[in-house]
């Protein structure tokens, strides 16, 4: 996580790890409210601990899932918020020895009926090789706790074969990744991070990497969350036109809504606050930074979107303008489109996206729900959108549904701002 490219060491132990037993157990956790997280900051190994005073930033901030140690639990669950617990005991561990199994399955007793307690962390960005070894504590850990997720977070597209575990060029490579660690991890959530912004431009795979994973999400039933850059880091990085820079405030909203449309139930931060980085989402001391201070609102405005989206299907996802890799044009006949149409915007390598993101969300016969998001973050924009049937607009600051009276709305977009539209009367 710390790297665009970095190699995660895999426990040794991880690797002899056999159980017997059946493991088909029924998985009965949900995601619940949409997610908000982040990476590397309170109650992360060596990103200190989870105070009171992080955790009520952290609530008032507008996220809702924390990186907790298990005696962080009852901190997390004064403040309202979810615990994603990480301890050696579900990295580092064994099943051979009989001791490392009493071990687990302690942790196990303790912490599944806390209040607080949503989610065991298992590995971060693993290569194909190690999906059996990991399937098999899923498939544990599903047995004993089916109501609490066994998290695992993969890799981005500009992983190399080494890392992915698998062969070929980079979409097909990366797609066969995400295929393995579905069909053998059989996970309840799908989680990578990708971060495009460097000093030199946006690099070109963003909209590539959420749709392969929408696309392996959908097929496969599951949620799914991304991990989205909030920081800089290494000190070579810091000073190379290829390195991380900073995202703006601005950026950090085309990274919200982007996410958001393309169905996700979950956004993560990298970093919160973490040694080595630059940016972030608080300094060493605690103090918030410019981004804390936007994601404040964005955090609320994804949920509340999240939310109303959650029972509906994602039923396509379609660019006007500009055509990122992965992108897909909107289709000459269907049920929400731009009107004006939106002219065609040459795509450049490393250059801001510009044009438009329309999303279309309904059951599996009809859409009913429109997310539209203006992918220039840095100028406003105002377009018309049409519908099938009159349409209302929602205000995702105030969870509130407001009338248009007509089938046609005119939409004001800040920079990598979006809305939420639906049919009259949809839920």
């Amino acid at each position: 996580m710390k790297s665009f490219l970095s190699i995660i060491v895999v426990p040794a132990l991880l690797l002899s790890l056999l159980l017997s037993g059946p493991s088909h157990a029924a998985d009965a956790w949900k995601v619940g409210d949409p997610i908000v997280s982040y990476w590397a900051g309170p109650g992360y190994p060596n990103g200190g601990d989870l105070t009171d005073a992080a955790a009520k930033q952290l609530a008032e901030g507008g996220w809702n899932l924390v990186w907790c140690r298990e005696k962080e639990l009852d901190v997390a669950h004064r403040h309202g918020l979810r615990g994603l617990l990480t301890a050696d005991t579900l990295t580092h561990t064994s099943l051979d020895h009989a001791h490392k199994h009493a071990e687990l399955d302690g942790v196990i007793e303790r912490v599944k009926r806390h209040p607080a307690f949503y989610a065991y962390h298992l590995f971060d960005e693993p290569p194909a090789e190690y999906f059996p070894g990991l399937a098999r504590i899923v498939g544990y850990l599903r047995e004993k706790d089916p109501a609490h997720l066994a998290y695992i977070n993969l890799l981005p597209t500009y992983a190399n074969n080494q890392q992915l575990g698998t062969k070929g060029a980079k979409g097909p490579a990366y797609d066969e990744h995400l295929r393995q660690f579905v069909e053998v991890v059989k996970p309840s959530l799908l989680s990578y991070d990708h971060y495009q912004f460097t000093h030199a431009g946006d690099t070109p795979d963003y909209f590539l990497n959420l749709a392969l994973i929408r696309e392996r999400a959908l097929a496969a039933k599951l949620p799914f969350m991304n991990i989205v850059q909030a920081a800089s880091w290494g000190p070579t990085n810091l000073a190379s036109p290829h390195g991380p820079r900073v995202p703006t405030p601005e950026e950090m909203r085309f990274l919200v809504y982007t996410t958001v449309a393309y169905g996700a139930q979950g956004i993560a931060y990298y970093v919160y606050c973490f040694p080595g980085h630059e940016g972030g989402i608080a300094l060493p001391d605690g103090t918030p930074t410019p981004l804390y201070h936007a994601l404040k609102t964005l955090n609320r405005e994804f949920v509340a979107i999240a939310k109303e989206l959650q029972p509906l299907l994602c039923r396509g996802v379609c660019h006007a303008g500009m055509m990122p890799p992965g992108a897909v044009p909107l289709p000459e006949h269907t049920s929400f489109t731009f009107d004006p149409p939106i002219p065609a915007v040459d795509y450049k390598p490393n250059a801001r996206v510009e044009g438009l993101l329309l999303s279309r969300f309904g059951n599996a016969e009809a859409s009913s729900h429109a997310v539209v998001v203006n992918l220039d973050y840095k100028a406003e924009r105002t377009i018309g959108l049409a519908g099938p049937a009159e349409l209302e607009i929602f205000d995702a600051t105030t969870d509130q549904w407001s009338p248009v009276n007509a089938s046609r709305v005119e939409l004001r977009l800040p920079g990598g701002g979006g809305k939420l539209v639906r049919v009259a009367g949809k839920r």
